[in-house]
């Protein structure tokens, strides 16, 4: 009997004792994992939005002919025209191009810090779990210890005396305070793989333990780890806007989402525009990411809820 295939490599998902046993050792779980989520809607409509808009905030200021600090002081507070497609603001600056201007650092904020914060949690956990004794029990109550100080209140404190490096610094501190929840999932997935046979019979031949680490105990858990760096953009993302929002983020002349709706709350009903612009595209954006999240998830747990949607 031979199973009916689906996608174009001919694979029955739904019944792998009838693949051949050389089909079987091709279809790793990577390739599930892509099959699946390719085949998943809330996967292309997300990775689609989110392409959109890194191309919209990369090459979009090529393709506008207004600059985020550029004023036009015969518009200002102008609604959406086709000189100003998204408006102006209070001062003049064009509302399309700042737009773009603060996605692009939100998006480096992101996309930086919540996959840092994954990268370590990997590595921590990791050691944590697999060398398990004194290494366990000081990382497991340095977690605890990150995990009650209040990292937003330390991160209001500290960016504002970086200046000219409030960037770099709002990404090393979002990492820094965003891994401890997926560190203590890792050091508990480290704990159990390493009494499997193959990390046993690692050890035994030798191998150091950073290398058994890379190559037998993070690999195993890649699919996990994947989940939390697509959502810790979202967390990032949200940071930087909170922070930004209440004056303790990015500061002029830079700009991001959380600045432009911080410096345009109050015009939200006078002048809409001011407010929707940055609102909307940071909606967008969190929505997007979070359906590829939804999708990395349901294809690595097939029996998740939001699988059997």
């Amino acid at each position: 009997m031979t199973s009916q295939p689906i996608d174009d490599v001919g694979l029955d998902l739904t019944a792998p004792e009838e693949i051949p046993a050389e089909r079987r050792r091709r279809a790793s779980r990577g390739l599930l994992i892509w099959l699946r989520m390719r085949r998943s809607p809330r996967f292309w409509i997300g990775s689609t939005v989110v392409g959109l808009l890194i191309l919209w905030a990369v090459f979009g200021p090529f393709l506008y002919p207004w600059k985020a600090n550029q004023q036009d002081l015969f518009n200002t507070a102008s609604p959406p025209t086709a000189l100003h497609w998204l408006g102006t603001d209070a001062v003049g600056n064009d509302m399309y191009a700042l737009v773009m201007a603060g996605l692009r650092t939100s998006l480096v904020i992101g996309l930086t810090a919540g996959p840092a914060a994954t990268l370590i949690a990997a590595i921590v956990g990791s050691f944590a779990g697999y060398l398990g004794g004194r290494v366990d029990a000081v990382i497991s109550w340095l977690i605890n210890l990150l995990l009650v100080i209040p990292s937003f209140f330390i991160l209001i404190m500290v960016t504002p005396a970086l200046k000219h490096f409030v960037t770099v610094g709002l990404i090393i501190g979002i990492a820094a305070f965003g891994w401890m929840v997926m560190g203590q999932v890792v050091r508990g997935q480290a704990r159990s793989l390493r009494q499997r046979d193959f990390v046993r019979a690692a050890r035994y031949m030798g191998i150091s333990t950073p290398e058994i680490i890379r190559r037998h105990i993070i690999p195993n858990m890649a699919s996990l780890l994947i989940i939390d760096a697509t959502l810790g953009v979202v967390a990032a993302v949200m940071s930087e806007t909170a922070l930004s929002y209440f004056g303790f983020g990015i500061q002029p002349p830079a700009t991001s989402i959380g600045t432009l709706l911080a410096n345009n709350t109050q015009a939200a009903t006078t002048q809409p525009w001011m407010f929707l612009s940055p609102a909307v595209v940071l909606v967008v954006l969190l929505f997007g990411v979070s359906l590829v999240g939804e999708a990395f998830r349901d294809a690595i747990d097939p029996t998740s809820g939001a699988a059997r949607d």
